[in-house]
């Protein structure tokens, strides 16, 4: 499953990450799901500080737009934020279960996520935007919405609109600048 599979971390490069539902089933499939992911991604992007350029939560996957983060590897950073997301989830299935239902329906209940993501280095403008693009097409190219700023879930309105809102979208100031040593510039 991994072989051939190289990922390229530590450039300063932007990733365009997707994520995929278990079996691309829509456990992100409600307003309220879509809004609890973005909760986790916000307090994630806060913990690694990370920018987030840009995203959008669709109802069986997420695409996000990112920086590296300025501690972690952006695998940890991953593996993070997917956890956190399901435990809530299963949290919440928990609260919800009739214990008279069937083991079999709790045994395939437990996955939320697949176990990879897919993860593309973006190193120029030109191919950020047409990244963003894509993101902010894909709920009307799906159907969901007839244009871009109806959908709640992605980061369209914070570029068209300048609207905040829960998942901040260009905070460069979470990241700290890496200075080298004086010693190793050239005299």
């Amino acid at each position: 499953m991994t072989q051939g599979l190289k990922r390229y971390h530590g450039a300063g490069d932007a990733h365009f990450i997707t994520c995929s539902c278990y079996q691309r089933r829509p456990m992100l499939g409600t307003a309220q799901r879509h809004d609890l992911f973005l909760r986790v991604l916000e307090r994630t992007r806060k913990r690694y500080a990370f920018v987030v350029l840009g995203f959008v939560v669709m109802p069986e996957h997420v695409h996000l737009l990112v920086s590296e983060p300025d501690q972690r590897t952006l695998s940890v950073v991953m593996q993070a934020l997917k956890l956190a997301f399901a435990r809530r989830v299963l949290a919440e299935q928990r609260r919800r279960r009739n214990p008279q239902q069937a083991s079999l329906f709790d045994y395939k209940a437990h996955h939320i996520w697949q176990a990879r993501s897919y993860d593309f280095n973006v190193w120029t403008k030109r191919k950020r935007i047409e990244k963003l693009r894509h993101m902010h097409r894909n709920p009307v190219k799906r159907g969901l919405v007839a244009s871009p700023e109806m959908w709640r879930w992605s980061s369209y309105r914070s570029y068209a609109f300048a609207e905040r809102g829960i998942v901040q979208v260009n905070a460069w100031e979470v990241l700290t600048m890496k200075v080298r040593p004086r010693e190793t510039f050239p005299r």
